[in-house]
């Protein structure tokens, strides 16, 4: 193993499987002795991702408030701590999914300031099939106003390579037809397919990731107040919530019903949904038990990941809810199913610990190499 640090960015729309993919990766690099380290990224804190990835064993750090191009100081931070405490061989970091334009303020600094420290590995770009078969116009159904499938198409540009991510959810002649779109809108981009779920061809992607060399091309152009207009139509929800009972009450089904009661107010209403997740830690339970759920998008339904096997009288709930609609009408669809899903099981409070509900600012990264960074990195190299 060299002596530099790997650096790992696995990219991808909101609800892509990116956080999936990240504990597959780590638990693949882990078998293998090498020492991981994690680092999530979101607009807030409070984040199931993190408590996803820490309930797996592995060492997470948690940069919230705004994406790693606009935090990137925070980010060196975090790798600075991880590499003081856990000492990894590997970070492997999972950006915001409605940021873009990683390349310029991300990697290419990593690689110019700190190309002691790190090698950089292709950026890898997750994209769910379904919702891609829609952004593209291959399929009916619901999807994105045009300014939030910029973001989409922008992440997608400045891929290395190209992850048809839940490649189980569509047949094979929607999967080449969907493969070829991409290899024409992309050509620059290495495509691969992948099910993290079903773990299926994961060896290529993760091969490619810890061997490959990121692309020595200049940075895209980005139009950031288009790109600012569409993170501002997104709504953003995080939220906790302490579950008490004085009986048992079945926390899978309750994650179920919850999910349920929210999609159908959001439905309503009009809102496409992008993300919805939720995870229930015990208070009774052992060290990083917890059920997760998972919805993404607004015409799909609600997928437990994780499960407890037996009932429970009480624990927290963390809520993460993104999508494209007011941010104050996700906090009343969430309130509104709270209620409504207490009532379904007897002897059941719901207390609101925490929230908050807004629309992303504008992205102002704290470094953006152009041209003349990018020849630099060549001459350095």
């Amino acid at each position: 193993m060299s002596s530099k640090a790997r650096y790992i960015m696995i990219g991808g729309f909101l609800g892509a499987g990116k956080t999936t993919t990240v504990g597959r990766l780590a638990r693949h690099l882990s078998a293998q002795g090498l020492k991981v380290g994690l680092i999530t990224n979101d607009q807030a804190g409070g984040l199931v991702d993190t408590k996803l990835l820490r309930g797996q064993g592995y060492a997470t750090e948690e940069i919230a408030g705004g994406c790693f191009c606009c935090r990137f100081n925070t980010l060196v931070d975090a790798a600075s701590k991880l590499a003081n405490e856990a000492k990894p061989d590997i970070f492997i970091a999972e950006p915001v999914g409605s940021c873009t334009d990683l390349v310029a303020t991300v990697t290419y600094p990593l690689r110019r300031m700190y190309g002691d420290a790190f090698t950089i590995a292709p950026l890898s770009v997750l994209v769910d099939p379904v919702r891609a078969r829609r952004v593209f116009g291959l399929d009916q159904g619901g999807t994105f106003s045009a300014k939030v499938a910029y973001i989409f198409k922008k992440q997608l540009e400045e891929a290395d390579i190209i992850v048809i991510s839940k490649s189980d959810l569509i047949d094979d002649a929607q999967r080449e037809e969907l493969r070829a779109v991409l290899a024409k809108e992309f050509p620059l981009a290495k495509i691969v397919t992948a099910s993290p779920r079903q773990e299926t061809g994961l060896d290529e992607l993760f091969a490619s990731l810890m061997t490959g060399e990121q692309a020595r091309r200049n940075p895209m152009a980005v139009d950031y107040v288009l790109y600012a207009d569409g993170e501002a139509l997104l709504g953003w929800l995080n939220a906790t919530v302490t579950l008490k009972s004085d009986d048992e009450f079945d926390a899978n089904s309750f994650l179920k019903q919850l999910a349920s009661a929210v999609q159908a107010r959001l439905l309503r209403d009009g809102a496409e949904i992008a993300h919805f997740k939720m995870t229930f830690s015990p208070d009774d339970g052992i060290a990083g038990e917890l059920a997760s759920i998972n919805l993404v998008r607004s015409d799909y339904v609600a997928e437990l990941g994780m499960e407890l096997d037996e009932p429970t009288t009480g624990g927290q709930l963390i809520v993460n809810l993104r999508a494209e609609a007011d941010p104050a009408a996700l906090m009343e669809a969430v309130k509104e199913g709270l209620a409504e899903t207490t009532l379904q099981f007897f002897g059941l409070q719901a207390t609101l610990d925490h929230h908050e509900h807004f629309r992303p600012g504008k992205p102002t990264p704290t470094h953006r190499d152009g041209a003349e960074g990018w020849e630099h990195w060549i001459e350095k190299a």
